[in-house]
């Protein structure tokens, strides 16, 4: 097992990012230059807080690969082919896939358990997808005769859900958010008239993807469409992106949580190297030690921020246990976030 998944305590934690951050500076050339561009001594770096993370965007226009491996997978971004797509290139599978069935576990239980159905056209009509890659492992790991996709065919998908309501399976149903919504309003006769009601065996777990489909909404007014719409209190969400091998889960509230070789951080948008107060809304960084091999430390352009109500925290406790704090996905950053300088808690 890789150590990354022995990481018990902050120590641990702390350890194992100031390790892979010299690492990932000796071994990975983009991100040595992109350090050095900074006039920063890899020396100097003593703390987590000092590591520097990674625009996002580098992903589009650089091979972030470790110098030691070769590979010929990778994972693509959504967009047009008239868009410059970012990749990440996969130079260890199994550690992927270790980190898909250790975070699935954690969260949500074990994947024989379930069947897994997924709604995910827009992703299934592109190649290269890591929430295709993920889906496509836990329908092997689960091992069910029921698992499949789904394109635009909702009848198909109804009767299904149906007939394994009727079965009291264990189904989880990974859908975009664009299509859950276009389901359910295939559904809607039939579920107003009360002739058909899913069971509680049923759990969404929603992928995002509104961007450009429908109307724009907060997250929470769609939670709450799809906790009426499919008339079950299991409706979660999942939260990772192509840049990343690890995936943070809400099981509820729009609250997300992370594992241990994962971590969030909130830094301010107008000072890229510091950081907010947990409940102030910034932009995200993600520590993801399962990017071994190519860059574990990066700046993404969503707006977030930690919890700050002490009862949902997750604290070090006596014993040196993890501290991992929850938080929330707030949107994506543009031009009006920044200028109206609009971060503190509404």
């Amino acid at each position: 097992m890789n150590e990354i998944f022995n990481i018990k305590t902050e120590a641990d934690f702390q350890q194992k990012c100031l390790e892979t951050f010299q690492y990932q500076y000796n071994n990975i050339e983009v991100y040595r230059k992109f350090v050095d561009y900074l006039n920063i001594d890899p020396n100097d770096i003593q703390e987590v807080g000092k590591i520097p993370f990674l625009p996002i965007e580098m992903f589009k226009n650089h091979t972030l690969l470790d110098e030691n491996k070769k590979t010929d997978l990778y994972f693509q971004s959504s967009g047009t082919t008239q868009m410059n797509l970012s990749k990440h290139w996969i130079a260890d599978e199994k550690l992927y896939q270790e980190s898909i069935q250790k975070s699935f576990e954690q969260f949500i239980g074990k994947t024989e358990d379930y069947i897994f159905l997924g709604l995910l056209p827009s992703y299934l009509e592109k190649q290269n997808s890591s929430l295709i890659y993920m889906v496509d492992f836990l329908m092997k790991k689960s091992g069910k005769a029921e698992n499949g996709y789904f394109l635009y065919n909702h009848a198909e998908l109804f009767e299904i859900l149906k007939k394994l309501s009727k079965q009291n399976k264990k189904v989880i149903l990974f859908g975009v958010a664009f299509a859950l919504l276009d389901f359910l309003d295939f559904c809607h006769p039939e579920l107003v008239e009360g002739s058909f009601q899913l069971k509680n065996d049923l759990t969404i777990i929603e992928t995002g993807g509104m961007k450009g489909r429908k109307q724009e909404m907060t997250k929470d007014e769609l939670l709450a469409i799809f906790h009426k719409g499919f008339g079950t209190d299991k409706i979660y969400s999942e939260y990772s992106m192509t840049e990343l091998l690890s995936q943070a889960y809400s099981l509820g509230q729009n609250i997300y949580d992370c594992l241990n070789w994962m971590r969030i951080l909130i830094r301010n948008t107008e000072d890229p190297f510091s950081y907010v107060e947990d409940g102030r809304n910034g932009a995200i960084n993600i520590i993801d030690l399962a990017n071994r091999h190519s860059c574990s430390f990066i700046a993404t352009q969503d707006l977030g921020r930690i919890q700050a109500d002490s009862e949902i925290l997750r604290v070090a406790q006596d014993d040196g246990t993890i501290l991992s704090k929850p938080f929330q996905v707030l949107g994506r950053i543009d031009h009006s976030d920044i200028r109206g300088c609009s971060l503190l808690v509404s």
